[in-house]
């Protein structure tokens, strides 16, 4: 994934706690037993800069801290005496010369839950998948598929996998982390975010989520952030094949999966001037009315980035519709992104589900003839008496222009009700930017009469659903760099 913040200062204070390390100045202390097999490995160093904010200072920023962090569980930092006898979760003023050449507060971050937590929320079915783990490996070795009785090779690895997962989930039901808001959320409550997709072992354990989860306890404000590997140069102990010194971005299979919920923002690409997010479903745009409607795209942003001006939004998506949304953290930079979009300048594509079989679909723009692809030109107006609903006039309305194309007629599954359906897969590209443009040329008589799955306003939406409509690509020219930039994320059903 995309590093959330700059790396540059955090960078520095990694090779300085690095060096350290090699001159004995800090020392990683073993918290487990040594494995052969894992003895002299390599990990990550992590570094999270960050500062309270103050009233009483001109440019509202108070104390400074330096987090530190190791990946994994089995070792951690320890800041050591001049006799090398007594070890310090947090520099004392009275020790700092020893350690690194710091001028603020240094506190190294524990692992979110011990080894020895885990190692008891292993026990309850450590001995059972042992067993079957023989049995499994004895009837793969003699190429026997039943070993008598009811048991089957195919019945014991699933027994296996049961008892796998179950012991996956008591030890995630240990993790709990601090959200950019200041809120608890556990990491069971993540894993419902991914309809029950259980993470990989180790999940929490990376140097991100340890350093972001203290520092919004503390209610840091977070100035850089930056994890780099040391040690474990061979390829036997550094099987990934890092260089040791070098910066390296929160990984995509355990970091990728629970720092969007963190920090409420999953970020594509984030540099000083513009910011590139993947919304996710049910969050707004921008603030609505009422007290209950703040928390949005733009407000999460102006909370993780405090100099982004106070409108940094140039476009948006409906409140149900995931997908790619380009901010402007700066005013200069909001000015020219906001004149590509008035001038069509930007390029979307989205992807949806229809709730049916397009070919059979009934709408004036519906497919003649087993067509794939074409355009549709419809005009739209808000309904006064229904609002947000849009409605088809043709004498009123403001012209949308939507072009399509065929991807799939495929099954789709119920995450919740595991009904099944036929439903229509299918990309958009928007030439205007109209209220409701993609929903209505989908459920519209005057378009394909044919909604998106779990459309609320224009179709029907079942328990577990959501709406079926996701913003995939979005391109333009950087405002400051003039480089084009294209950004693509997949789409999440």
């Amino acid at each position: 994934m995309f590093p959330p913040f700059s790396q540059e200062t955090a960078h520095s204070y990694c090779l300085k706690i690095i060096k350290a390390i090699d001159d004995g100045r800090i020392v990683l202390e073993r918290l487990t037993a040594v494995s052969e097999e894992r003895e002299g490995q390599g990990l990550m160093v992590g570094c999270l800069v960050g500062w309270k904010p103050a009233d009483d200072v001109a440019d509202g920023k108070g104390k400074r801290f330096i987090l530190l962090a190791v990946s994994g569980i089995s070792r951690q930092l320890k800041f050591i005496d001049d006799d090398k006898k007594v070890l310090f979760d947090i520099i004392p003023d009275e020790y700092k010369a020893l350690s690194v050449d710091f001028d603020c507060e240094i506190i190294i971050v524990p692992p979110i839950v011990s080894n020895e937590a885990i190692n008891f929320a292993l026990e309850k079915n450590d001995r059972e998948i042992h067993v079957l783990t023989e049995k499994i490996n004895s009837l793969k070795m003699n190429k026997i598929n039943s070993p008598g009785g009811n048991e089957t090779l195919e019945s014991l690895l699933k027994k296996r996998e049961e008892l796998t997962d179950e012991s996956l989930r008591n030890v995630f039901a240990l993790y709990n982390f601090t959200r950019f808001d200041g809120k608890k959320i556990t990491l069971n409550e993540i894993i419902s975010e991914h309809y029950s997709r259980l993470p990989p072992t180790g999940t929490g354990d990376c140097c991100a989520p340890k350093l972001l989860s203290y520092a919004f306890a503390q209610v840091l404000q977070i100035e850089s952030m930056d994890e780099v590997y040391y040690g474990g140069n061979t390829p036997e102990k550094n099987p990934a094949g890092k260089e040791s010194g070098k910066s390296y971005a929160p990984c995509d299979e355990r970091c990728g999966y629970i720092l969007p919920s963190i920090l409420g923002l999953e970020i594509i690409y984030q540099d000083s001037d513009i910011i590139v997010v993947n919304k996710q479903s049910g969050l707004l745009s921008v603030p609505g009315r009422g007290e209950e409607k703040q928390d949005c795209i733009v407000s999460r942003v102006r909370r993780l980035f405090p100099g982004c001006i106070e409108q940094p939004s140039v476009h948006r998506l409906d409140m149900e519709t995931s997908g790619l949304m380009v901010l402007g953290l700066t005013q200069a930079a909001h000015d020219k992104l906001n004149a590509q979009f008035e001038n069509r300048l930007v390029q979307k594509k989205y992807e949806a589900l229809l709730d049916g079989v397009l070919f059979k679909a009934d709408g004036l723009n519906a497919p003649k003839n087993n067509e794939r692809t074409g355009t549709m030109s419809l005009k739209f107006r808000l309904d006064v008496d229904n609002r947000p609903h849009q409605i088809y006039d043709e004498e009123y309305g403001k012209l949308g222009i939507t072009e399509w194309a065929l991807e799939n007629i495929e099954t789709y599954r119920n995450p919740v009700t595991g009904r099944q359906k036929t439903v229509t897969r299918i990309s958009f590209i928007p030439h205007t930017g109209r209220t409701h443009q993609l929903r209505l040329a989908s459920s519209d008589s005057h378009g394909f009469h044919l909604p998106i799955v779990g459309d609320t306003l224009y179709g029907t939406c079942e328990p577990g659903e959501r709406l079926m409509l996701h913003a995939c690509s979005l391109s333009f020219t950087h405002p400051t760099t003039g480089e084009k930039l294209e950004f693509y994320s997949k789409s999440p059903f």
